[in-house]
């Protein structure tokens, strides 16, 4: 986490990953309404100055946290496009339905009110598309799909099927998606629609 280094005695990392994990929760759950120093500190059972020690400002808590425990779309090349496509599939699940995916969906929502947030939101979406269209990119430069294939279109669909999948399952539910399941069978469905 992007804190700032404090003089004295050395920073306790267990105390970092506790406030982290505490604040991105805290987010996920109440959202910006709902965030509060004091809150974030009585989760991770820590003082409210421990926290002020690290970071100066609630959202300055907030965004080093999402940093740390919210992961940013990785390309990944696995030889084929359909490979790539299940991965990407699989991080999106992953992300969604991961600890933090409650704070993920809320960054999405607050950003517009905070601009560390709205930053970090912005750079979450830049590394999808970028990862995505690399990977599509390389499964025309390979002959796999056309170079016609409405590109745009079958990533809308991927990141949006496993968007709505996760937000229509009901909250009980949502640990019974077999993600490795749903990734190669939205991949399935998708490349057959281009060929």
């Amino acid at each position: 986490m992007s804190a700032s280094p404090a003089a004295g005695r050395p920073r306790n990392p267990d105390v970092d990953r506790r406030v982290a994990r505490a604040a991105v929760e805290l987010f996920g759950s109440q959202g910006w309404a709902g965030f509060s120093v004091e809150a974030v500190a009585r989760r991770a059972g820590v003082g409210k100055a421990s926290i002020y020690l690290r970071w100066p400002s609630k959202e300055a808590l907030l965004v080093g946290a999402l940093a740390e425990r919210v992961p940013v779309v990785a390309d990944v090349d696995t030889g084929t496009l359909r490979g790539d496509l299940v991965r990407l599939a699989r991080q999106l699940l992953d992300m969604h339905l991961g600890p933090s995916g409650r704070a993920f969906e809320r960054m999405g929502l607050d950003a517009p009110q905070l601009p560390g947030v709205a930053e970090r939101w912005e750079r979450h979406r830049e590394a999808q598309v970028r990862a995505a269209r690399a990977m599509i990119r390389r499964g025309i430069d390979r002959g796999e799909i056309a170079a016609d294939t409405p590109v745009t279109l079958l990533l809308d669909t991927l990141c949006g099927g496993v968007a709505l999948h996760v937000s229509s399952t009901p909250e009980r539910l949502r640990p019974n998606i077999d993600v490795e399941d749903y990734a190669e069978r939205l991949v399935t469905f998708l490349l057959r629609s281009v060929e």
